[in-house]
């Protein structure tokens, strides 16, 4: 694959966002509500991103036909 390019603001943007110490963090969640949160998220994630291989491989197909023509 090729190297892909980042805006640095969106770097520091994240960096920002995720890199909070443990005391801002949320402070007692349930760590096996969070597990069955994170399950389910993954499981969306999962999904969607099935689809939209399915999606890229029939736009594939049909860009392929067109040039055949």
């Amino acid at each position: 694959m090729g190297r892909r390019s980042i805006c640095t603001k969106s770097l520091y943007t994240w960096k920002a966002r995720f890199s909070k110490p443990a005391k801002e963090a949320k402070v007692g969640v349930d760590p096996i509500a969070e597990i069955r949160r994170l399950k389910a998220e993954l499981l969306r994630v999962t999904e969607e991103r099935d689809i939209l291989k399915k999606a890229t491989v029939h736009s594939i197909g049909h860009r392929n036909i067109s040039a055949n023509l």
